[in-house]
């Protein structure tokens, strides 16, 4: 017998689903029972409600990153304690434009509406808990509803900016009998999201008189697939490009015109301030873009940005709302070329010597050498995913993503992001993944060392141990003269790591390469733990 759990089953795969990341609860038995009559339909499950959100997450990275339609990912949790487990991961999904589908069981519809009936996982309002941190939220109370809810949802997530978004449907109507005929023909339409042609008209004309451009090229490049247009109108109008640590891989690392992302260097905040014409792609110019707001431009500046709530939430700007594609499609017939007369990429040669000069200054061999070894030993193509750690940070602004995209939890900023991301990852391609952590995240997500077996992912997971959170022990060090709570016992992840039956082993720096390349090339799951004390290089905020 088809029940109300078949309808939401159907619906994803008529909207074009093939897998759901699920950790089963009393109240969602429904749905899960559905997906055990689907086996078109994968389901990969979790240990812990906020993994799955994440391994969510990394698989919807995953599937943007191969291009083609909108890769909406459902996630499905019970009610009440699971759901709320999901939120910080969802933020991250919010905050970095990852379009996630959670579908949440709930009480009984006669619990609805805050009536405190004591059912088991009963919120007053559960709903109000997701509203201020997914982009949208949708209740089906009845079976009839059901369709309906998830398109509305799906166009949500699937629509610029891209993002999660909530569902909830009942404990009882998901274990009713469905009335409905087998649902088939559901179909998702985002709308696109163009640009002002009046706007595009004003953008071109200040590019065109600009004597000294820049690009800022943020997450929304990526997220919008605009790598080839970005260049275009970089090469067009003769300026440098940087990226924000969310719009890595936005421009060839060594292009001429790429200032790569070193935006926590002052030369390069300077670079960004000194334009007398900034055109700000696919980003609001937050925290860690503007040098923790110290960046003030000096000039005009034009801001593309497919959120309205972030034009000109930090600094006045011609704003335009729209996808950034299709606005630098426009721009591209709009704007007037600028004569290639070398100085641009003279600019980025000076501007990346500077670079070079301040961090060679600063006896860090080994935290550039540790990076470059993980870098050499991915194979083309291998996504990266990286928890809140010194390698991390250092990532942000040193790792080259050409062929090897990187996706972080810089968003929200939240810990263990690292392995259920890359699980995610490895659950949408062919090919394996890499994860990165320090010892502190990696205690987030060691339970996902059993979905890994489980699921024979092929993820590789490097383990950094210095032995507590070493960068908010660096940080805490910087501002009070010594750090306190930092330090942490942890396990011989090793044997923690094979007592899942997932092989591991013990680096140096010396054989790190080696022994990366090696799990990677293994099929299924592996853990490399690297002993090593990292530092970060000096901040330049402090002073300014």
């Amino acid at each position: 017998m088809r029940i109300g759990g078949d309808l939401v089953v159907e619906t994803l795969r008529a909207l074009g689903a093939d897998t759901v990341f699920g950790l089963p609860g009393q109240h969602a038995l429904g749905l899960f029972e559905a997906l055990r009559r689907t086996p078109e339909l994968r389901l990969v499950g979790a240990r812990v409600e906020n993994n799955l959100a994440f391994a969510a997450d990394g698989h919807a990275r995953a599937r943007l990153d191969a291009g083609g339609p909108v890769p909406v990912t459902p996630m499905i949790v019970s009610t009440g304690p699971g759901a709320l487990l999901t939120l910080a991961s969802l933020q991250e999904s919010r905050a970095s434009s990852v379009p996630v589908l959670g579908i949440s069981s709930q009480v009984p519809a006669a619990g609805l509406g805050g009536g405190r009936h004591g059912y088991l996982h009963e919120l007053p309002d559960q709903a109000a808990s997701f509203r201020d941190v997914v982009k949208s939220v949708h209740v089906a109370r009845t079976a009839s509803q059901i369709p309906t809810a998830l398109r509305e949802a799906w166009e949500s997530a699937a629509t610029v900016p891209y993002g999660p978004v909530w569902v909830e449907i009942p404990q009882d109507v998901l274990l009713a009998p469905a009335a409905l005929p087998p649902i088939t023909s559901v179909t998702a339409t985002p709308k696109p999201l163009a640009p002002l042609p009046e706007l595009i008209t004003e953008a071109a004309r200040l590019l065109g008189a600009a004597q000294n451009p820049v690009i800022l090229a943020g997450g929304g490049v990526v997220r919008s697939g605009a790598k080839a247009e970005l260049r275009a109108l970089a090469e067009l109008v003769r300026a440098p490009v940087l990226s924000s640590f969310g719009g890595k891989g936005s421009i060839a690392w060594d292009h001429p015109l790429s200032g790569q992302s070193w935006l926590e260097d002052w030369h390069s905040t300077e670079l960004l301030a000194g334009a007398d014409v900034l055109l700000v792609l696919g980003s609001g110019l937050g925290e860690l873009t503007s040098n923790y707001h110290r960046f003030t431009p000096r000039g005009r500046m034009i801001q593309i940005e497919a959120d309205a709530g972030k034009l000109e939430s930090n600094h006045p700007a011609l704003g335009i709302h729209a996808d950034v594609r299709l606005a630098l499609a426009a721009l591209l017939e709009a704007t007037p070329a600028r004569e290639a007369d070398g100085r641009a990429e003279a600019v980025v040669a000076d501007l990346l010597g500077k670079v070079r000069d301040r961090i060679g200054g600063q006896s860090l061999e080994l935290e550039q050498r540790v990076l470059a070894e993980v870098r050499a030993a991915l194979p083309e193509g291998t996504p990266s995913f990286w928890d809140m750690t010194v390698l991390g940070y250092w990532a942000w602004s040193a790792w080259n993503a050409d062929g090897a995209p990187i996706h972080t939890a810089q968003g929200a900023g939240g810990l263990g992001y690292g392995l259920p991301g890359a699980l995610g990852a490895a659950a949408a391609r062919r090919g394996p993944a890499l994860a990165v952590s320090g010892d502190g995240g990696a205690m987030y997500g060691i339970a996902e060392l059993a979905t890994a077996a489980q699921h024979g992912l092929d993820v590789t997971w490097l383990i950094v141990d210095d032995g507590g959170y070493g960068i908010l022990r660096e940080y805490m060090t910087g501002a009070f003269g010594q750090a306190h709570a930092t330090e942490l016992s942890r396990p011989d992840f090793v044997a923690l790591a094979q007592s899942f039956g997932v092989p591991a082993q013990l680096s140096t720096v010396d054989s790190l390469r080696a022994d990366l390349a090696g799990a990677l090339a293994a099929p299924g799951p592996s853990v490399v733990v690297l002993p090593a004390l990292l530092r970060m290089f000096e901040p330049t905020h402090l002073d300014q």
